[in-house]
């Protein structure tokens, strides 16, 4: 700012230690930039034979995977326009729980061809008019893609819901989609409600246990907990269950206070009266019918006796959550302290047993009968990394799922419907007046990332299987895509590939919100951070072991 201890501008107005970044080349190319990073870290993993990533967080936890949610998750992004797409990936990872990387891929391709239009001499608005336009008709023609008939769709038929979740599942977990989806579809169908669209995703669990493949994989109609019970009694069939929160303990039972005790016989009493009121409370839990108790908090030793002598057996849950769980899956009611339940308030399970798989006690509380609310997919792999891989294809799935029962209609899958859109986009382009239709043409451009990354990603050649793409859609083939185990372009009908068409609808829609986002900018302020030492400094001199 020179000698003078005065500022002028914009300098004047902000703190000290702000940055100011302004114009078509500091602000918007840049911010494009770094979007266009982002973009080319989870464009890799796109789709079935997408590359996995290994990313280690802040925490030192490792991550192995293909999921761009994940890994957009735990990369803490900085730049504040690439925050945008990250937050577009995640919206999408909320509504649909599938296609963030779509979302986020998509976005960048879209933001790279508006670069190429700055640099050939058009305005962000011109842009930002053209792709609103291209959008809208982008919707317009997916709608046109539906596969007729799928609108009605029974929610419980295995086959057909197999059908829409296998692309979802696939691009997590490719080679394996046909165990897990089948997996995945029982465990779905069985906790569906009577009306499909009150589907909680919640209620399919998911349990890790290391050890076995995935041929070992089962699913288990109600909870498995993974610790086992406390006490000897390892097996109860056809059980009613009290569910007490606070734990079974004799400091439940007597209020803490101070007692003064002068001679032996008192101090001999006073424990006796301690006993006979714990054994009365338990007594009063077993004539009430329950055969297991389980407990929210710690299980006292006393307690745990008279359990054993009553045959009660006794399972200890510390997690809330699961023992919210619990209470779903058995019907029971949690009472918040010991004493004798009312008949209403217990549960009911076919059968409480403690079964080791793999290794790993756990106990697992089933429920056949009735319209249980909770199932879990116990799902068995060698290392730890590759069980939480698995779980996130789980989650696709059932994600995939709500999405079905609130709208099942499909689109063609592998690329097949990207192909398409982007031909239709063309034609659209030619009919339009003015420099939108070049905005428009880039949009039906971005499409063809789609099918490239697929075709890269499989080791094929990308230029082929687009032109071949195209020319089949030309000649009126609007279900060709790419079938990457062959390395051909095929009808996809006949591969049944198919997408759910609110997750493309809404994957296109995020995307390019986001990209105008971007466009819109065309200043940065930045102002001076707050104090306080940097998050990342090391704090200094040496340091011990521990």
């Amino acid at each position: 700012m020179g000698l003078s201890s005065q500022s002028y501008g914009i300098q004047s107005m902000l703190k000290e230690g702000h940055k100011h970044l302004s114009g078509l080349d500091e602000a918007v190319l840049k911010n494009i930039d770094a979007c266009k990073q982002l973009s080319t870290i989870t464009r890799t993993s796109l789709g079935p034979n997408g590359m996995n990533k290994m990313v280690i967080n802040h925490l030192d936890k490792l991550f192995v995977t293909n999921d761009a949610a994940t890994i957009v998750n735990e990369l803490e992004v900085q730049h504040p326009a690439a925050k945008i797409l990250v937050l577009a990936g995640k919206a999408q990872q909320e509504e649909i729980g599938d296609g963030a990387n779509l979302t986020i891929s998509f976005a960048g391709e879209l933001l790279q061809n508006a670069e190429e239009l700055i640099r050939m001499g058009l305005h962000p608005s011109e842009i930002i008019i053209g792709y609103t336009k291209a959008i809208n008709k982008t919707i317009e023609i997916l709608n046109e893609l539906i596969e007729d008939g799928s609108d009605t769709m029974d929610v419980r038929n295995k086959d057909q819901v197999t059908l829409r979740m296998k692309s979802a599942v696939a691009s997590k977990q490719f080679g394996q989609e046909d165990i897990l989806c089948s997996l995945i579809a029982d465990a779905c169908i069985q906790v569906c409600p009577k009306n499909p669209a009150n589907f909680n995703v919640d209620n399919v669990r998911v349990a890790k246990l290391v050890g076995g493949g995935l041929h070992n994989c089962a699913i288990v109609r109600g909870m498995v907990l993974r610790n086992d019970a406390v006490g000897s009694i390892k097996r109860m069939e056809k059980a009613k269950v009290a569910v007490f929160v606070s734990g079974v303990d004799t400091s439940a039972t007597e209020t803490k206070g101070t007692v003064l005790i002068h001679s032996a016989e008192q101090l001999e009493n006073y424990a006796k009266t301690e006993e006979a009121k714990v054994e009365e409370l338990i007594k009063s839990v077993a004539e009430s019918g329950a055969k297991v108790i389980v407990s929210g908090a710690a299980v006292g030793e006393m307690a745990l006796h008279f359990c054993e002598r009553y045959k009660l057996m006794v399972l200890k849950i510390n997690s809330k959550f699961e023992l919210r769980r619990f209470c779903r899956t058995t019907g029971a009611v949690a009472m918040l302290k010991l004493g004798q339940p009312n008949p209403d308030d217990l549960g009911y399970a076919d059968s409480v047993s403690v079964e080791e798989i793999g290794g790993a006690r756990v106990t697992v509380v089933r429920n056949e009968e009735g319209g249980n609310s909770v199932s879990t997919v116990l799902l068995r792999g060698s290392t730890d990394s590759i069980l939480d891989d698995l779980e996130r294809a789980v989650d696709d799935g059932v994600n995939t799922y709500k999405a079905m029962c609130r709208d099942s209609r499909i689109v063609p899958g592998a690329a097949a419907t990207e192909i398409e859109l982007a031909r239709r986009l063309k034609e659209f382009s030619f009919k339009e007046t003015g420099l939108d239709q070049y905005a428009i043409a880039k949009f039906a451009e971005s499409f063809e990332m789609v099918p490239k990354t697929l075709a890269e990603n499989a080791g094929l050649n990308a230029m082929e299987i687009i032109s071949t793409l195209y020319a089949e859609h030309a000649s009126g083939n609007t279900k060709v895509g790419i079938d990457l185990e062959e390395g051909a372009c095929k009808d996809i009908s006949t591969m049944s590939i198919w997408d759910l068409h609110v997750t493309k609808f809404f994957a296109l829609k995020y995307a390019a919100d986001a990209v105008c986002t971007v466009l819109r900018v065309d200043q940065i302020i930045m102002a001076k951070p707050a104090g306080g030492p940097r998050r990342d400094a090391q704090p200094a001199g040496p340091m011990d072991e521990d």
